[in-house]
């Protein structure tokens, strides 16, 4: 009896509910993602559109390296800890633990001294932005820095434990908010000043950009701090586990690392297919906007508005895909090896059920509100007829990209590494043919790259769901409460926030309509998704703080 006992006392960190674990993390990177929107609107307003443009080009190719580099290292090493502490080898999870470590530490510092000697010939052949080589160089340190926090979190993750995880993104984005708008701020004039002197006028942007981009290093340096205090302060626990593990030999170093390899190239190739559509979206369509007759600084404020306006609040909608992917991936190994189909099938459900429910309103609402939420955060002098129609284009975009995401985080979660890979280089070569038709041939602009993208998001996704229904035969998506119930309660509430707004803003200004609307429509939605019940009580029971969350909704008449 006390063994089993036992037995279950080790897997319960590994069995808690995947969705309680993903929702603190989602939370957190939500809470992060509006501190990382809030501090963009004023280090846009220092830097403008066009160093806006060498600040997201610089950052764009940092997380590129990262992807390659260790940016995969968390979720293979939290997958290869979960195997084994689900088995109760806690001393080999720990031998895990240490070898990804030593990977990191290593790919980390290797990638960080490339990036800085090859910035300008990056930033000036690939990009067409060679200025952009400044903020690159600044941020290059982060790369072997960010690989050894990574690690920790990995490590916590394992465990099914994403707490460490959520407060240290939490803590990282307040310091680089901090930071980026100060340094930036001080560089920005470093940067004029040399303007005056050799009469380009792009220096200040791009000095500006990499005083930006310091924020990315120091707080990554505060968030491994605050690791390596909460890993301390857990190793104590751990070596408790540890010496109650039967006597076993421990795997070999040189096997772990063929593992861990093994698991890290697939997803690293897949996440890089992935996520360097951005890169090239940029290479192109600075490339044939220049063949067209654009300067540099009309196709860097274009593109600026893109990523310094739309991209950062689409993030903030993906970031709760992005959260619920790490968190997925131990409870679904767990549930592979001990071949628990049911379960696997149930958290896919819920997983995907759960980001619609969350994603198709916040596309809907962003398509809607597009112009008043961008004049409010960003309070832009120029551009905002594009800002406005790159809004409502968009929408589609950020719901296929929260699906795609999560979907490729099931699957390598499954252990099927290769699969996402193959379906990203479809999707990837479908999307660079239709980014140069539409730019070349339909002549489409910014909106090639936001219809290309949509695309290559479709693509994963239905790929990526034809892969999953394969290997878990018996499982199919339950479609009325995950798609057609979450997108009437959307279209309504775009509808009523878009009249609200309409109804006060000739009185009132931009801010307070605005966010009037946003209220109004958040209770419009949850009002009609649980009339048409789209969520039961009971679902929002096993959130956290789901009494509490009960409790709001009967005060505010959502529930009876």
């Amino acid at each position: 009896m006390s063994s089993r006992k036992k037995k279950s006392g080790l897997k319960s960190a590994a069995g808690k509910n995947f969705l309680v674990q993903g929702s603190i993390l989602a939370i957190a990177s939500i809470l992060a993602k509006i501190i990382g929107m809030v501090y963009r609107i004023p280090l846009t307003n220092i830097l403008g559109d066009s160093g806006n443009s060498y600040y997201s080009t610089a950052n764009e190719i940092y997380s590129i390296i990262l992807m390659v580099s260790s940016f995969s290292v968390p979720l293979a090493l939290s997958k290869m800890m979960s195997e084994r502490i689900n088995r109760g080898e806690y001393r080999n999870a720990n031998k895990v633990f240490r070898c990804a470590m030593r990977f990191s530490v290593v790919s980390g510092a290797v990638m960080a001294i490339l990036t800085y000697l090859l910035a300008g010939i990056i930033t000036r052949y690939v990009m067409n932005f060679e200025l952009a080589k400044y903020g690159l160089r600044v941020i290059a340190p982060a790369i072997l820095i960010f690989a050894i926090t990574g690690t920790f979190r990995g490590y916590f993750q394992g465990f099914g434990n994403m707490v460490p995880t959520a407060v240290s993104q939490i803590i990282e984005q307040i310091v680089n908010a901090v930071l980026s708008v100060v340094c930036a701020a001080l560089m920005f004039r470093y940067g004029e000043k040399l303007a005056a002197e050799n009469g380009n006028s792009q220096l200040g942007p791009a000095w500006g950009a990499a005083g930006g981009t310091f924020g990315t290093v120091g707080s990554v340096t505060i968030a491994l701090i605050f690791m390596m205090i909460v890993y301390q302060i857990s190793r104590t626990n751990f070596r408790r586990q540890m010496a109650s593990d039967p006597p076993r030999r421990l795997e070999s170093s040189q096997r772990i690392y063929r593992e861990l390899l093994a698991t890290i190239i697939p997803i690293v190739l897949s996440t890089v297919v992935y996520n360097i559509s951005t890169v090239m979206d940029q290479g192109i369509f600075n490339a044939v906007l220049k063949s067209q007759g654009y300067s540099e600084e009309q196709y860097s404020i274009i593109w600026g508005i893109y990523v310094g306006k739309y991209r950062v609040l689409m993030n903030v909608v993906l970031s709760l895909a992005s959260s619920l992917g790490p968190a997925i991936v131990p409870s679904m190994t767990a549930a592979i090896a001990s071949r628990d189909k049911k379960k696997a099938i149930r958290n896919i459900s819920s997983a995907i059920r759960f980001t619609m429910i969350f994603s198709i309103p916040c596309a809907f609402g962003l398509a809607a509100l597009g112009g008043p939420i961008i004049s409010m955060l960003f309070h832009p002098t120029s551009g905002m007829p594009l800002s406005i129609g790159i809004m409502k284009a968009g929408a589609v975009m950020i719901i296929l990209y929260s699906l795609s995401t999560l979907t490729t985080s099931i699957l390598q979660g499954m252990d099927k590494m290769k699969e996402p890979l193959y379906h990203n280089v479809i999707a990837l070569i479908i999307h660079v043919v239709c980014i140069v038709v539409f730019l070349r041939v339909l002549n489409l602009n910014i909106y090639a790259v936001i219809a290309a993208n949509t695309v290559f998001a479709l693509v994963v996704c239905v790929l990526n769901a034809h892969t999953i229904r394969v290997v878990l035969k018996g499982y199919r998506q339950e479609v009325y409460k995950t798609f057609f119930i979450p997108t009437v309660a959307s279209i309504i509430m775009a509808f009523v926030s878009y009249g609200v707004y309409n109804l006060f803003h000739h009185f009132i200004g931009v801010t307070l309509p605005c966010i009037l609307a946003i209220l109004v429509g958040m209770f419009v939605y949850l009002y009609v998704l649980v009339a048409f019940h789209g969520i039961e009580v009971r679902e929002i029971q096993t959130m956290p703080h789901g009494q509490a969350i009960l409790r709001i909704c009967r005060k505010l008449y959502i529930l009876r």
